[in-house]
């Protein structure tokens, strides 16, 4: 991760370079802003961006390069005031694990160089190089992952040695450094002239800037389907009428968005660096360093060294709202609380304990519940985008979340995966002050190298959403994750048990309980809580219609029939990855990720026509849901049922109510794992009662709690999807192999339909480019997390998307994005002599299109 680069808006900075104006000749601007004087309010637009920060005027930016030039920027004081002016404006990318945010890293440092040829203003980027420290044999596995990864992807990285490290920066201690990540070609900007340089390519293309006037609020209306649209926001000076209203209010963000009725869940939190007086060996060309375990960054200022930090216990500020009057906050630094955090990252470089100190500087910085960017249109209200919660990284992803926004808003759908970015992730208690406060404290340290690690997970604000049979799960020693705020069990110690895990790349103590909970779905039975997963009923005489409008497979399906589906853009690219049950000719259940809950029901009722009688309800906390998995599923559960649960009576991809023990429950015989399974929807009153029968009655059929851990390799080894993780809103389902799933002749079509047909006629006969494949290393040892490269003869062709071992399969199984012009025919894939790079190590691996475990479907039809 990097440095402290801020979100929203500010003035000159506070570590130096010019603030630049970029007037242009005879137009008529505030003093030194190039701005619109706030008399010239426009009172329409076409899109209206609330913040003057760095991420507001690059939207501004590239909305008109799209030629949507009708667009006003709002900045309630001077550009650059909140957060942009203090940033330490670092453009870096090492350490980005992930194709979006590599690409939003690498594209705003190409743009900070075309931008200024494109406007003659400066944005005083410097090419000085940056550096990635590790120090422990797992933080180096960790950069040597990242590092084969954005290989890949086109980024000049190499590895260092600690020597080597210390030639770039002399009065550096090398003795504890193992190696060192190097990129040549990043550097710094200078935040402020960088904002300007947006601001005026904006203005040059026809784009309206305004300073002080402050944004109040936006009007609605509501629409024919019953939800809300944006109509315009409200100013101190006036109602500015608009199609589109983007919130790129930094740290504002979530009071503005409340303001609205749109949940923006972020915190300000006290963030720190020192400057020292100049010391003898410091010059203007030293890269950049950041080493995560001491949670410090370093670069050359005014001869001096800045040492930023992001200590793993923060403060956060300003809880009950920022105040109205602040826009070049300082802060008094709390040296008693920073002091040893300090004190440890200033022992890299030991000359520094004799310079002074020229500044200590304390200003807010916005930080989110996942330590992701929240972007994108707000579930609440239609038109209404976010562009927020950058978590210190603004300036390095400010053009890349510019541009993605502006083609966001210009073409309906995203153009990169965003399935982990989206406001609508989130969940509206995260906006809560509790919450707040409590999961502020550990986001700085997380997001600076904590988070890195793929076992890691946030102890702050916990246990928000627990399932009915939760304690259940607590006293067989279950340990958990969270998502969503949901705790869910990812492995079993046992009663009494609670083994220490250590963070990092191998196997941790949860290995032989993993391996444990795998076999028993593989061989006898197991029992998935699967509570986090959203049920909605949908409801009314048109339900058919308009969940057919919006599934791309066919759910004019006989009462009872469970039906897999996408639901997808006009592009084609998949929005939701679900089942559909028809339980009555008026009534549906949608069982889909926890990950686009709040989507589900505004994409529902927005492409419903007007005058469509249909009705969509959350009753996901009215129904436990438990996976009861394994070859004595159907043993199990008649023991419990007077249902006949045989294959004619009741036949995959089905579904009854029976009764299980005292209960009545929506069964569904269905898997995730690859096996003779059941899914049972139980009423949440009821749920402790089928748990303990269901343990009860399992006793000696090998019965077992089983984690979403084991839950993951069981099914990476069946080749099953996962939104969000391995598909995402960029793929269609012909991309990755889900093409059975669409109902090409329905009667009406559906959404995406036709570039769909369009991406159809284009293959000709041939393979989709690019395709997703199972892999499997041969080599039983190294484990797949996800982003490894995948070769062929050496080539990259793609990388893993997500990993876990295959304990049947006996290695690390994933599947994996193949990117080949020509197109691999599935004999060749089958065939071909495959390595995945783990770590900056090849191994040998085997590539598939069909899964490796019953590819014949024998064992899930049983």
């Amino acid at each position: 991760m990097t440095g402290t680069d801020g979100t929203t808006t500010g003035s000159a900075s506070v570590v130096g370079g010019t603030h630049g104006t970029g007037v242009e000749a005879g137009a008529a601007r505030e003093p030194g802003t190039g701005a619109m004087p706030s008399s010239d309010l426009p009172d329409r637009a076409r899109v209206v961006v609330v913040g003057g920060g760095a991420i507001g005027t690059s939207i501004a930016y590239h909305l008109a390069k799209l030629g949507w030039r009708d667009v006003v920027l709002l900045e309630r004081r001077t550009l650059t005031a909140g957060t942009t002016w203090h940033a330490a404006g670092l453009v870096t990318s090492a350490g980005m694990s992930t194709e979006t945010m590599t690409w939003m890293a690498r594209y705003t440092r190409d743009l900070c160089v075309e931008i200024e040829k494109e406007t003659g203003q400066e944005t005083g980027f410097r090419p000085v190089g940056h550096l990635h420290l590790a120090t422990t044999p797992g933080r180096l596995e960790g950069l040597r992952r990242d590092a084969a990864f954005q290989r890949g992807k086109g980024v000049p990285i190499e590895e260092l040695s600690g020597a080597e490290f210390g030639r770039l920066w002399p009065a550096a201690r090398t003795d504890d450094v193992l190696g060192a990540l190097y990129v040549p070609d990043e550097g710094r900007v200078n935040p402020a002239d960088l904002t300007m340089a947006y601001a005026k390519g904006a203005r040059m293309l026809g784009g309206r800037i305004v300073e002080h006037v402050a944004a109040t609020g936006v009007t609605t209306e509501r629409t024919p389907a019953g939800g809300r649209r944006v109509t315009g926001v409200v100013t101190d000076r006036g109602t500015i009428a608009a199609e589109y209203v983007v919130n790129a209010a930094g740290m504002w963000a979530r009071e503005f968005g409340a303001r609205a009725g749109v949940s923006v869940p972020l915190q300000a939190a006290e963030h720190y660096y020192l400057i020292t007086d100049t010391v003898e060996w410091a010059h203007r060309d030293l890269p950049i360093v950041e080493e995560p375990d001491r949670y410090g960054y370093y670069r050359e200022e005014g001869g001096g060294i800045l040492v930023g930090l992001f200590e793993p216990v923060a403060a956060p500020w300003s809880l009950d709202g920022i105040p109205a009057d602040v826009a070049f906050a300082t802060l008094e630094p709390d040296w008693d609380r920073i002091g040893p955090y300090l004190e440890r990252a200033m022992d890299r470089f030991p000359s520094l304990a004799d310079a002074g100190v020229r500044t200590m500087f304390c200003g807010p910085e916005s930080f989110t519940p996942d330590l992701s960017p929240q972007l994108g249109e707000a579930p609440e209200l239609h038109g209404y985008f976010v562009a927020a919660g950058l978590n210190s990284l603004g300036i390095l992803f400010s053009g890349g979340v510019g541009s993605l926004t502006a083609q966001w808003i210009a073409d309906g759908h995203a153009p990169v995966d965003v399935t982990g970015l989206t406001v609508d992730r989130t969940q509206p208690f995260e906006t809560s002050r509790r919450f707040r406060r409590d999961r502020a404290v550990e986001q700085l340290g997380a997001s600076f190298g904590d988070a890195a690690w793929p076992n890691w997970q946030p102890r702050t604000a916990r246990n928000v959403r627990r399932s009915v049979i939760h304690d259940r799960l607590a006293a067989d020693g279950a340990h958990f994750g969270v998502s969503s705020g949901w705790e869910f069990a990812e492995w079993f110690a046992g009663p009494g048990e609670k083994p220490a895990i250590e963070l990092g790349w191998g196997r941790d103590a949860s290995w032989p309980f993993q391996v444990a909970e795998h076999r028993a779905v593989r061989e006898g039975v197991g029992m998935i809580d699967m509570s986090l997963m959203a049920k909605l009923l949908v409801q009314g005489r048109d339900a058919e219609r308009v969940l057919n409008r919006v599934c791309a497979n066919d759910v004019a399906v006989p009462v009872g029939r469970v039906v897999y589906t996408q639901w997808l853009n006009e592009a084609g690219g998949i929005e939701a990855d679900l089942t559909v049950t028809r339980l009555a000719e008026d009534t549906y259940l949608l069982v889909v990720s926890d990950l686009t809950h709040r989507r589900m029901a505004p994409w529902l009722l927005r492409h419903a026509p007007d005058g469509a009688h249909v009705t969509v309800t959350d009753v996901t906390s009215g129904m436990a849901l438990l996976q009861v998995q394994g070859p004595r599923s159907r043993d199990l559960l008649s023991r419990l049922t007077s249902a006949d649960l045989s294959t004619p009576a009741f036949p995959y991809m089905t579904a009854q109510e029976i009764d299980l023990h005292y209960a009545r429950v929506l069964a569904m015989r269905v898997t995730y794992v690859g096996e003779l399974g059941w899914e049972l929807h139980v009423p949440a009153e009821q749920a402790l009662t089928v748990y303990d029968a269901l343990r009860e009655a399992g006793a000696d059929l090998g019965y077992r709690n089983v984690g979403l851990g084991a839950m993951s390799s069981l099914r990476l080894e069946k080749a099953y999807r996962d939104y969000g993780v391995d598909i995402d809103n960029t793929d269609t389902p012909l991309d990755v192999g889900l093409g059975f799933a669409v109902a090409w002749d329905k009667p009406g079509g559906f959404v995406g339909r036709d570039a769909l047909l369009a991406a159809r006629e284009a293959l000709a006969g041939g393979p989709p480019t690019p395709r997703l494949v199972q892999v499997l290393v041969e080599d039983p040892e190294p484990l797949l997390w996800g982003g490894e490269p995948l070769l062929r003869d050496g080539r990259w062709l793609g990388y893993v998307r997500a990993g876990a071992y295959g304990h049947t399969l006996g290695g690390a199984v994933g599947l994996a994005e193949v990117e080949d012009p020509s197109g691999l025919p599935a004999e060749a894939i089958d065939s071909g002599r495959f390595e995945v790079d783990i770590a900056g190590v090849r191994y040998p691996a085997r590539a598939s299109i069909r899964p490796l475990y019953d590819p014949d479907r024998l064992r899930v039809t049983a």
